[in-house]
C-alpha cells in the first residue's frame, strides 16, 4: 500500500471522476487507474462502481475514506510538526494546572524549562477548577484523569493514585486508621473539583472497589489548602502521591491503609485540537514525562507496599 495511492483514492472521490482526479494530480489517467486497481488489491474490495458515465464510492470506498482523510491529515500534522520543530522554539503558550501540583511541584520546572528556551514566554493559571480553553484562552492544560470529553487531544504524563494520609501529630492524638470503617471516626479533609465536593473516597483491594462516603469540619476550593491543613494535623487527606511526595518523604504526612489503593490519578497534559498541539506542547510533554518519573520514583518503595 502506497501513500501516492491513499492520495489518489482521496481526490478520485472528491472529483468523482479518475480522469479530473488524474489531471490534478498531474498524472495519467493510466497510472491513475493502475494505482486505484493497486489500492483495491491491497484491500481485498471495491472501492468504486463504475459505468460508461459515473463513478461513486461502495459502501466498503465510504467507510474506508473517513479513515483515509483522518490518516493524511494525521501525516500531515506530523510532517508540520517536524518541520515547525526544526525552527526555533519561541512564542507564548498559556497554561493551566492544578492548584497544589502547580504551586509546589511546577514552578521550578517551568523555571528550568523556560531558561532552556529563552524566547518562550509563558501564561500560568493555577486553579482546581476546569479552565475553559476558549474562553480562558488556554493552549493546554495539566488535568488529572483522562478527559470525557473525545474532542480534546491528551497525552498521558504518568499513573498515579491518591494515597491516604495524616501528620504524626494527628496520628499521636488521634491514632492511626486501620480499617475503611475507621474512616467515619476521624477528621477527612475535603477540597473541590471543578465547584464540586470530593466527599467520597475510592479504594481497592483484591480486585473489589469500596467507595466510602467521609465527613469533615473544613473544606476549600484549593486543593493545596486540604494538603496544608492535613500537615498542620487538623485532619486525613486522601491526594495524588504526586502532589504528596515532599510530605511524605519528609515525614510531614504519613501514608495510612497501605493494604488498600486509592483511586486513580493519572496526570494528563490536554489540547483543545490536534492543531494545538504544537513543538512547544511535545516538548512540555516529554519534560513533565521525565520529571514525574523520577518524582514518583522517590516515593516508589511506599506505593509498593
Amino acid at each position: 500500500m502506497q501513500l501516492d495511492d491513499l492520495r489518489l483514492f482521496v481526490r478520485i472521490a472528491d472529483c468523482g471522476s479518475l480522469t479530473a482526479a488524474a489531471v490534478e494530480l498531474d498524472i495519467s489517467s493510466a497510472v491513475a487507474s493502475a494505482g486505484l486497481k493497486r489500492l483495491e488489491k491491497a484491500l481485498g474490495t471495491s472501492l468504486f462502481i463504475r459505468s460508461t458515465r459515473s463513478l461513486r464510492l461502495t459502501d466498503a470506498g465510504e467507510r474506508y475514506l473517513i479513515h483515509c482523510r483522518r490518516a493524511l491529515a494525521d501525516l500531515e500534522l506530523g510532517q508540520r510538526a517536524i518541520e515547525s520543530s526544526q525552527a526555533s522554539i519561541s512564542g507564548l503558550v498559556s497554561l493551566a494546572v492544578p492548584s497544589d501540583i502547580g504551586r509546589n511541584v511546577l514552578l521550578p520546572w517551568l523555571d528550568d524549562f523556560l531558561q532552556a528556551y529563552p524566547q518562550m514566554k509563558l501564561r500560568l493559571h493555577i486553579g482546581d477548577n476546569l479552565s475553559d480553553f476558549y474562553h480562558d484562552k488556554i493552549d493546554v492544560a495539566l488535568r488529572s484523569g483522562k478527559p470525557k470529553d473525545s474532542s480534546l487531544v491528551a497525552f498521558k504524563i504518568c499513573q498515579s493514585h491518591r494515597v491516604l494520609c495524616a501528620s504524626p501529630d494527628y496520628i499521636k492524638r488521634f491514632g492511626e486508621v486501620t480499617s475503611l470503617e475507621q474512616l467515619a471516626e476521624h477528621n477527612c479533609l475535603f477540597f473541590m473539583l471543578d465547584e464540586r465536593t470530593h466527599d467520597q473516597w475510592l479504594f481497592s483491594k483484591n480486585g473489589q472497589q469500596h467507595k466510602i462516603r467521609v465527613t469533615a469540619n473544613r473544606t476549600c476550593n484549593d486543593a493545596d489548602i486540604a494538603r496544608r491543613w492535613a500537615v498542620a494535623g487538623q485532619g486525613l487527606v486522601f491526594k495524588s502521591w504526586l502532589d504528596l511526595t515532599d510530605d511524605i518523604e519528609s515525614g510531614r504526612l504519613v501514608p495510612l491503609l497501605k493494604d488498600y489503593r486509592g483511586e486513580e490519578a493519572d496526570l494528563y497534559l490536554v489540547c483543545p485540537g490536534r492543531e494545538h498541539v504544537t513543538p512547544v506542547v511535545l516538548l512540555l510533554r516529554d519534560m513533565l514525562r521525565e520529571r514525574c518519573k523520577q518524582r514518583l520514583e522517590r516515593v516508589s518503595h511506599y506505593m509498593e507496599r
